[in-house]
């Protein structure tokens, strides 16, 4: 039996309570006082004690046995009628004459609680460029700074290291073939974002790969005057995610949330420094060894589009 934190009495010191007044005499109030609960607690359990032994000194459930008035299946389907037909809780209360709270436990069982519920799912559109290249996306994810293992790796949040300030991790990926590049600098302004895509831009390049077009949230950093620049300077097209729909971006999100499992969180660093120089390690190992679940189980670097000796002198 599982108790809860501030369980006053547990099977045990019920039974001990009992004993004291079956078989020594003890009165309910001077048994309650020494278990530290009210003389009619004691009475409870020494009256379930008598009745069924150690056995009736267990929790039982709080569910009722019945209800008087148990809600009709008709009813049921009455509520999910209306709620389709976009009503609120207390308008379907008052047309069917039961309270808000049975009409906001039915909802709740049927998983209409929520107006987003009775919206439709919005369509998955997945897409994939033609070529390496076509399409670069990007995105940067905030990571803070430590000077010691934190609560994630010992569990005490009164040892967080605070006002160390933060760490951007920039990411690029490729539409196509998923070979990823990333970077950790120290801010997500303009002047950073056009150098971190320069460098993007050179590492493509130096496996072939000519860049096309990119694909960006709203972001300052994106609509600032050094990224046009460099953007207008490398000759690509531009293209922004709709506001508020980051699945637009899905490839650049899915990589973070890879990059996060299986580097940033993957084992206990020392500190964030210990973290980014394991960055370079771990990419070389997602592009050219790790298999990708879209990709048929081959690594990225397999859509790179160059034959296996031009492959062989890139890997090191």
């Amino acid at each position: 039996m599982d108790y809860h934190k501030n369980a006053r009495s547990t099977v045990w010191s019920r039974e001990q309570m009992a004993i004291k007044v079956t078989e020594f005499g003890w009165t309910l109030a001077a048994a309650a006082a020494a278990a530290s609960v009210s003389s009619k607690t004691a009475a409870k359990w020494v009256g379930r004690y008598r009745e069924l032994g150690r056995a009736g000194l267990t929790d039982r459930s709080s569910r009722p046995r019945r209800l008087r008035r148990p809600v009709k299946p008709e009813q049921v389907a009455r509520v999910e009628q209306l709620r389709r037909q976009r009503w609120a809780g207390r308008r379907i209360a008052l047309q069917m004459g039961v309270s808000p709270a049975t009409v906001s436990r039915i909802l709740k069982r049927l998983g209409l609680n929520r107006i987003r519920a009775l919206e439709p799912a919005p369509v998955v559109i997945r897409y994939e460029h033609a070529a390496p290249g076509d399409l670069l996306h990007l995105d940067i994810k905030k990571l803070g700074r430590f000077s010691a293992p934190g609560a994630r790796v010992h569990g005490d949040t009164s040892r967080r290291t605070r006002g160390l300030g933060w760490d951007y991790l920039h990411v690029a990926i490729d539409d196509h073939s998923r070979i990823a590049f990333a970077q950790i600098l120290p801010r997500e302004n303009g002047p950073c974002a056009a150098a971190f895509l320069d460098q993007a831009l050179a590492y493509y390049r130096s496996l072939g790969i000519g860049v096309r077009r990119l694909l960006t949230d709203n972001g300052p950093c994106y609509r600032s005057q050094p990224f046009s620049a460099q953007i207008q300077q490398h000759g690509l097209r531009h293209r922004r995610t709709r506001p508020y729909t980051p699945r637009t971006n899905g490839k650049a999100e899915r990589f973070i949330q890879t990059a996060l499992r299986e580097w940033a969180y993957a084992c206990s660093y020392s500190n964030s420094e210990e973290r980014k120089c394991c960055l370079h390690p771990w990419l070389h190992e997602y592009n050219w060894h790790r298999p990708h679940a879209s990709l048929n189980m081959k690594p990225p670097i397999s859509r790179a589009g160059q034959d296996r000796n031009n492959l062989l002198m890139h890997h090191n």
